[in-house]
């Protein structure tokens, strides 16, 4: 006679969910990611603290650069980093259609900063002050188009996302994109700042 005893399941010993060890590994792993580009502009500031007064006989920063303008690049991505804020808030609320819509005017606004950046470029080696003038313009053009160069990359993940979760949904994968694009938008707000207060606030004091 066979008796079979009944084992109660030990609640402690669960089967770990392969997706949110996906998720977990994935944030990690873009936090690295922003670290080595914590190490990339600490680099290039530093560069900039060197040089900046490197001016070989050329203006200074105070003659060249235009502190209104820098602030409205600032209020704008500012904004930007609100409205990327919202859009991952509508995704953990399950609206498509409000992500969409956060996605499409943060993209606006990183649009526009990038054109009033690339205004500046050109006005600046318009009137013959391009990074082969000096030193300090030389890793100007390097740090600012650093970050310019990282907000368009942000752009075309903006494209990219929008048209997977227009697509796909609200899936695990769409919304793990959308929390890594969203630190990394916040990242480059954060580094804006940094811009904003020692290259151009205290370059024109």
């Amino acid at each position: 006679m066979t008796i079979h005893h009944y084992v109660e399941p030990n609640p402690d010993t669960s089967v770990p969910d392969p997706h949110q060890d996906n998720y977990s590994k994935t944030i990690l792993g873009f936090w690295i990611y922003l670290m080595t580009d914590c190490i990339l502009f600490a680099t290039l500031f530093a560069t900039y603290a060197v040089l900046h007064n490197g001016t070989f006989g050329g203006p200074s920063s105070k003659e060249l650069f235009q502190l209104d303008t820098a602030f409205i690049e600032t209020m704008i991505l500012l904004v930007s980093s609100v409205t990327c804020g919202f859009a991952v808030i509508s995704a953990v609320k399950g609206n498509k259609t409000r992500i969409l819509a956060w996605l499409a005017i943060t993209f606006i606004l990183g649009a526009s900063f990038v054109a009033i950046e690339l205004h500046e470029f050109y006005t600046l080696v318009a009137e013959g002050n391009s990074w082969q003038k000096s030193a300090f313009l030389s890793s100007f053009f390097t740090l600012v188009g650093t970050h310019g160069l990282h907000v368009s990359m942000g752009l075309l993940w903006i494209i990219v996302m929008a048209a997977q979760v227009f697509y796909q949904g609200i899936t695990i994968d769409t919304f793990r994109r959308l929390v890594c694009f969203s630190l990394f938008w916040h990242f480059l707000d954060l580094v804006w700042i940094f811009i904003f207060t020692f290259v151009y606030l205290l370059g024109v004091i």
